[in-house]
């Protein structure tokens, strides 16, 4: 494609993102499906750019305002993901030289917005928790996420695994802490790939995949995961148990949940069982009462442990929709407890990084519930032999609960509580 008509796209594509409608990744879809003439490279041209300009809007904002001509060209070309000397072919001269002179700002003489790209809302509560780290967590959060795989533990080894992606040319290292994980650069395309189609691995982060360690599923069990969505954690859960007892797949999105199909056929698993429901109420979940060993509650959240990757949460979430959803964890968290017999584990996980959809979940659930006794993750984590346990582990009591940070772990942001029923 040529440069003008590529930078075109791009303002074009940044200016339908910006609307902040609908998701960023939803809007990057569907303008795909509307210009299926495009390549590979000018799509990810295209879907870095939105997302370099999701990231850093306020400073681009700061910046565009010295610019001239439309709002949308003057994002993306400052967002714009490729050569420097391809994207000059296709501006004009006072454009090159706008360009140069932003170039030329010196970090130091930056606002605070202008450097963190957060909203202002948001910026304190991650002060309180961060402290002198709160700089080191906002300039994570302006950068791309790494890829990360999961191994199929039922059908795979992570170091077969490992040389099999390397003889085709994608090279990739363990991650730290999850023993099923693979980390490569970069985001080389799998889904033609063997090792991909016969369900050796799935792209999972690796923060998502400790939390469905941390349920510690065993042979023969019953299972729940409360809001499996996709169906990430489940295919791991349903690896752990290796094929056998009965896991099931509830959510209230028949839709979400039509994604797993796919993923479960690769998997090989034959004990999952997908149903959606109509609330955390359902029928469904009353009959199943007292009867399940380990559930999983990975609530819907605010998303904003996983801004690498979905930017555009920072502008599209407000405290007023955050406070919305505290009320649905609570009640989404009451209802799921009652599956567990006694003996039974629950493990309570969001991917925010907000205290009151975490921690305060937590402890209110604790205090309303004695027949729940809290189990420390970071020991959990050790007897699963998860190196560096203490370092993902926070709590006034020590280890209580699992914090992920971008930052510090090189995982999206995760929380997780754990209990078990009297």
């Amino acid at each position: 494609m040529h440069p003008k008509a590529l930078l075109d796209a791009c303002a074009e594509i940044v200016r339908l993102s910006l609307q902040l409608d609908h998701p960023a990744d939803a809007t990057v879809s569907r303008y795909f499906r509307e210009h299926r003439a495009m390549g590979p490279r000018e799509r990810a041209t295209l879907a870095e750019t939105v997302y370099t300009v999701l990231r850093k809007k306020r400073l681009f904002e700061y910046l565009a305002r010295s610019g001239s001509g439309a709002r949308e060209r003057r994002l993306a070309i400052l967002g714009f993901h490729g050569p420097r000397d391809f994207l000059k072919s296709a501006l004009t001269d006072q454009e090159k030289t706008w360009l140069e002179q932003c170039d030329d700002v010196p970090p130091s003489e930056l606002l605070e917005q202008h450097r963190h790209n957060l909203p202002d809302w948001l910026v304190q509560p991650l002060k309180d928790q961060l402290g002198d780290q709160f700089w080191a967590l906002a300039e994570s959060l302006n950068q791309p996420a790494p890829m990360d795989l999961r191994v199929n533990s039922f059908t795979d080894k992570r170091a077969d695994v490992r040389k099999e992606l390397a003889a085709a040319g994608i090279p990739s290292t363990p991650t730290p802490y999850s023993p099923w994980g693979l980390r490569v650069n970069g985001k080389p395309s799998l889904s033609k790939l063997d090792t991909f189609v016969r369900g050796a691995i799935e792209v999972q982060d690796e923060g998502s995949q400790l939390l469905a360690l941390l349920l510690e599923a065993h042979r023969g069990e019953m299972v729940v995961d409360f809001c499996a969505g996709a169906g990430g954690k489940t295919l791991a859960i349903g690896a752990s148990m290796r094929s056998t007892g009965r896991l099931y797949a509830f959510d209230t999105s028949a839709h979400r949940l039509d994604a797993l199909k796919p993923r479960l056929a690769r998997s090989k698993l034959s004990n999952v069982h997908p149903a959606a429901i109509a609330h955390e109420r359902d029928d469904r979940v009353k009959r199943l009462a007292g009867k399940i060993d380990r559930v999983l509650v990975d609530a819907p959240c605010s998303g904003l442990g996983t801004l690498r990757r979905n930017p555009d949460l920072k502008w599209r979430q407000t405290p007023e929709s955050v406070q919305e959803m505290t009320a649905k964890q609570a009640a989404i968290l009451q209802s799921a407890s009652r599956l567990l017999k006694s003996g039974g584990r629950l493990v309570y996980a969001t991917c925010s990084v907000l205290p009151q959809e975490n921690e305060a979940i937590a402890a209110a659930f604790t205090a309303a519930n004695p027949d729940f006794t809290p189990l420390n993750v970071q020991a959990v984590l050790e007897q699963l032999k998860v190196e560096g346990a203490v370092g993902l582990c926070s709590g006034a009591e020590g280890g209580e609960f699992l914090r992920l940070w971008p930052h510090r772990h090189g995982t999206d942001g995760f929380f997780a509580a754990i209990w078990t029923r009297k």
